[in-house]
C-alpha cells in the first residue's frame, strides 16, 4: 500500500466513524433492496450463515437474522457494529448475530470454508484500489464453502458522481467526504474469474439516484 492509500485509507476510517456517530441509524432500519434478493438467493442455495462485510449499523444483517440465517457482521467503525448489537438485543435477535471490527485490507479473520454465503452492499465501492480488491475477493472465496454464493453491490462508472470531487486515481473520486471506487464493467469480469459469475444486475438507489450492479457469483464446487 502506497502512503497516499495508507492516509485515505484512515482518513476514510475516521469519516465513517465520526458519521455512524453523529448519525445512529443512517440508513433507517429497513432493509436495503440488495439484501432482500440476496435473502431468497441464499435461501435457494441452502445458505445457513451468512457473512456481511461493511456491515454499518446493521440494517441488513438484521434482516437477514430475522429471516433465520446465522450473521457474522464485521466493519471497520466499532461505532455502527455498538448500534447494530444495540439493536440486536431490542429485536430479539442477538444468538444469531456476531460482530467483529474488521478493516477489509487485512485477511478475513475466519477459517477456511467456513461460511455459505457473503453479502457487501456498497463496501467493494469505498476506497479499495484494484489491487486490494482481488485480494479482498481470494478472501471471500478462501472463506466460502465449496458452491457458496458471493452477492455484491457497487456504484459503477454510468454514475452521476464519476469524475466529480477529488481524484484519487483507479477510478476513486471522493465526493462530500466519501471515497468511491467507480466500477467499470471490466473489473466485475475480473473480480470473477474463477467463479460463476450468475447476475449483473444494474439498479437505482436514492436521491441523486446512484447507479449500481449487483453481483452474484458463485464458488465452484
Amino acid at each position: 500500500m502506497s502512503e497516499h492509500e495508507r492516509e485515505l485509507a484512515e482518513a476514510q476510517r475516521e469519516h465513517w466513524q465520526r458519521t455512524h456517530g453523529e448519525h445512529p441509524g443512517m440508513y433507517g432500519e429497513e432493509p436495503s433492496e440488495p439484501a432482500v434478493h440476496a435473502a431468497e438467493v441464499f435461501r435457494a442455495a441452502g445458505a445457513v450463515d451468512v457473512l456481511e462485510l461493511g456491515a454499518g449499523h446493521g440494517r441488513d444483517a438484521l434482516y437477514f437474522a430475522r429471516e433465520g440465517f446465522t450473521v457474522r457482521a464485521t466493519d471497520f467503525s466499532p461505532a455502527g457494529l455498538d448500534q447494530l448489537r444495540e439493536t440486536a438485543r431490542a429485536q430479539g435477535v442477538e444468538e444469531r448475530v456476531t460482530t467483529a471490527v474488521h478493516d477489509v485490507r487485512e485477511p478475513l479473520p475466519l477459517p477456511d470454508a467456513s461460511v455459505d454465503a457473503v453479502f457487501a452492499h456498497m463496501l467493494l465501492c469505498m476506497a479499495l484500489s484494484t489491487g486490494e480488491l482481488h485480494a479482498l475477493v481470494a478472501e471471500v472465496r478462501r472463506v466460502l464453502r465449496p458452491g457458496g454464493v458471493f452477492v455484491y453491490t457497487v456504484r459503477h462508472t454510468g454514475d452521476a458522481h464519476y469524475g466529480a470531487g477529488t481524484g484519487h486515481g483507479d477510478d476513486i473520486w471522493e465526493h462530500g467526504g466519501f471515497a468511491v471506487h467507480f466500477f467499470p464493467r471490466d473489473l466485475v469480469d475480473s473480480l470473477a474469474d474463477g467463479w460463476l459469475l450468475r447476475e449483473v444486475h444494474a439498479f437505482e438507489e436514492g436521491g441523486l439516484p446512484r447507479r449500481l450492479w449487483r453481483v452474484t457469483q458463485t464458488s465452484p464446487r
